[in-house]
């Protein structure tokens, strides 16, 4: 089949990334992206090994959680926050990616009982179409955040810009990393950087190359999309 195939090219090209800037492979998860993907896909996947799933939208998430309910998937949120679905999110999913911006950190902050875990967005190219934090927005936040103890940030999320020539996206890889070792270097308490949830289908080598931790690959595995 056509995604046993794929994945095992994912999975190569993951490890050859690795050895290339002497990584150990099994730093790198792979998010299977189940956009608009049926069930009978997803099944497959997650027989030939793949835990992580990442969805873009709650409502078709939420059907696939039902459908798959007898699997021990992790499930992590990587579309578009929208402030009246945040109480769902974070009682379905394992981890919101996406989170965007201070009012939604707020917002989390104000509806746990506990400490949850976290990625933040980050929109590295600064591009009016995308949403996340930029990275000079996202350090004159650093203050107000670390009051935020409810929170705990483990993980920096980005698309970058689209380039045909996946070198031109290294510098923007790159940058994210400086900025996880900059926020780290500040100690503090409730961000801790361990993850980069950086790389999709067209880009994921040089992602690796850069230090991503997660790559969220949709097309290259389950082939093109039915909507």
């Amino acid at each position: 089949m056509a995604i046993k195939e794929n994945l095992e090219r994912i999975r190569q090209n993951i490890e050859k990334a690795c050895l290339r800037v002497k990584r150990d492979p099994c730093q790198v998860q792979i998010a299977a992206v189940c956009k608009d993907q049926g069930v009978t896909k997803i099944r497959q996947v997650y027989d030939l090994g793949v835990r992580l799933l990442g969805e873009n939208k709650a409502q078709e998430a939420e059907n696939h959680m039902h459908q798959l309910a007898d699997t021990d998937i992790v499930w992590h949120f990587i579309g578009k926050l929208q402030k009246n679905k945040i109480n769902k999110l974070l009682s379905t999913f394992h981890l919101i990616e996406s989170v965007d911006g201070v009012k939604s950190l707020e917002h989390i902050h104000k509806r746990v009982d506990k400490p949850v875990e976290l990625f933040i967005e980050i929109n590295i190219g600064e591009e009016k179409n995308k949403s996340g934090f930029t990275i000079e927005g996202l350090k004159k936040a650093l203050p107000y955040l670390a009051n935020l103890n409810k929170i705990v940030v483990t993980g920096l999320m980005s698309i970058p810009p689209y380039f045909e020539d996946t070198e031109k996206v290294r510098p923007y890889f790159s940058r994210l990393r400086e900025l996880k070792d900059e926020i780290n270097q500040m100690a503090i308490a409730n961000l801790k950087i361990s993850h980069l949830s950086i790389g999709m289908s067209h880009d994921y080598e040089v992602a690796v190359e850069e230090g991503a931790t997660i790559v969220r690959i949709g097309t290259a595995l389950f082939g093109k999309r039915n909507g």
